[in-house]
């Protein structure tokens, strides 16, 4: 009959120690991945940003020097991430395989112009910059035309500015959630060893006595919850890197250390804080109240 009690509760213990683990990895590798997505939100949004592309068409009279010329001063223009020359026979071969007929056999002429397919650098992706740069190309006697989307432009930058005031209201909220998250789950794994702690109080062990076992025991539980989270944070951004390799989120190796180092940290900070506070909590506690 002992033995049968002991090892339900052998089972039960161990069941406990695996929700308080459950519930710190959850939490911390949720909150790691929100800190992850802030310190990174500038390169997601500025991925975005350049890849809205800018056109700009040349006259017919433009010879191949003069396109030459322009591809050239394209290299040194710091508000130009990329470029890429499309040649009207190109253009007329990529519109032919839209349309699914040869409109050039049809017309006998080829009515499209030479063109540059411009990305800007994301600082540039904005109202006034634009607006500036096709001031300035258009000083070319030779182009005839610029396009580009300046409604998605606009879209994007407001859009960009709520969902980054957003993530940072998210992040405090879900930061107070995950403390308190892990304070609930903390006390619940000393309440139900409390009379454990009266009765060692009773026998004449001090407070402090009494505290350290179950410390040590928050913090281990809260390490093998963090390191859960931060090995599942690092799997995570290795595929995202792999999946989204433009992006570069491994470049800023230093910040990813931060929040990894955060996550690990926080793990043993809250549950050792908890831990102290709900000991002391039983410990103040008279033994009828226990009940």
């Amino acid at each position: 009959m002992s033995s049968s009690y002991d090892k339900f509760q052998k089972r039960r213990l161990i069941s406990s120690y695996f929700s308080v683990v459950l519930s710190i990895f959850l939490v911390l590798f949720l909150a790691g991945f929100l800190g992850l997505f802030v310190i990174n939100s500038k390169k997601i949004s500025n991925h975005f940003k350049e890849e809205i592309p800018m056109t700009v068409f040349f006259k017919t009279e433009a010879t191949d020097s003069v396109l030459n010329a322009f591809k050239e001063e394209l290299k040194t223009a710091h508000f130009v991430k990329n470029s890429l020359f499309v040649s009207k026979e190109d253009a007329a071969k990529a519109h032919t395989k839209d349309l699914g007929e040869d409109f050039v056999s049809f017309l006998g002429v080829n009515p499209l112009q030479n063109s540059f397919d411009l990305h800007l650098n994301a600082d540039y992706i904005v109202k006034d910059s634009i607006t500036k740069i096709e001031h300035r190309l258009k000083k070319n006697e030779f182009i005839s035309d610029i396009g580009y989307d300046m409604i998605l432009v606009n879209l994007v930058n407001d859009n960009i500015e709520n969902v980054s005031f957003w993530i940072l209201i998210a992040s405090g909220v879900f930061g107070l959630i995950a403390v308190l998250l892990i304070n609930s789950s903390m006390r619940l794994s000393i309440h139900s060893n409390r009379f454990i702690i009266k009765t060692m109080q009773m026998v004449g062990a001090t407070k402090s006595f009494i505290r350290k076992p179950f410390i040590w025991r928050s913090i281990v539980l809260g390490l093998i919850g963090s390191v859960l989270a931060v090995i599942m944070l690092i799997a995570t951004v290795l595929y995202l890197n792999d999946l989204y390799p433009n992006l570069g989120i491994l470049d800023d190796q230093l910040m990813i250390g931060l929040v990894l180092l955060s996550v690990l940290a926080s793990g043993i900070l809250i549950t050792w804080i908890s831990t102290f506070f709900a000991t002391q909590r039983f410990l103040n506690l008279r033994t009828d109240d226990l009940y």
